[in-house]
């Protein structure tokens, strides 16, 4: 498992040389703010078997996720052509068959109900989201600390904010998870 985490790390800051994929250049830096941060995110949410990435762009968090917890199966979902191909580049070399990438911005793809969802500076996220969770699914809203104000939406319940530290003097993150009510 760690060895293909530091894989990714590797491969995203090889790509980011040709493509835009991150902010993050190198190697240590996408490890220590990207990997990790998913990682953390992760372990501050309920259980769950299955999970939706929308707007994946690199594939964060649903790459180190599915890496971490080979039983879940991962979604990612990203419309950018460029990133999509980078994608499925990382699941061949990787060899990861629990993860699957869908080009596509998610509010046009047929949604595929999943019982966790995740999305990370998307507009109008929980509109998009709940196509693609279960009722009583997760809904997960990362963020920065501090956290922007509490989503609210017909169709989910009261979020709650889990706080949490990226490992390896990280930064204090947050995150709103709530969760798709029944139809």
């Amino acid at each position: 498992m760690v060895a293909r985490l530091a894989r990714l790390a590797v491969l995203v800051a090889s790509w980011n040389r040709r493509m835009n994929l991150t902010g993050h250049r190198t190697a240590e830096t996408v490890a220590r703010r990207l990997v990790l941060d998913a990682l953390a995110l992760a372990r501050v949410l309920p259980c769950f078997d299955e999970l939706a990435d929308l707007g994946s762009g690199a594939g964060f968090p649903g790459l180190p996720i599915a890496i971490r917890h080979p039983e879940r199966q991962v979604t990612l979902v990203e419309s950018r052509e460029r990133r999509h191909h980078f994608q499925r580049s990382v699941l061949r070399e990787l060899g990861l068959t629990n993860v699957r990438a869908l080009r596509g911005r998610a509010e046009q793809l047929e949604p595929i109900p999943h019982a966790a969802v995740v999305a990370q500076a998307v507009a109008d996220p929980l509109d998009w989201m709940l196509p693609w969770a279960r009722p009583g699914g997760l809904l997960v809203l990362p963020s920065g600390d501090p956290p922007p104000p509490a989503p609210c939406h017909r169709a989910a319940s009261a979020f709650e904010l889990a706080r949490y530290r990226v490992p390896l003097g990280g930064a204090s993150r947050t995150a709103w998870i709530g969760r798709r009510l029944a139809d």
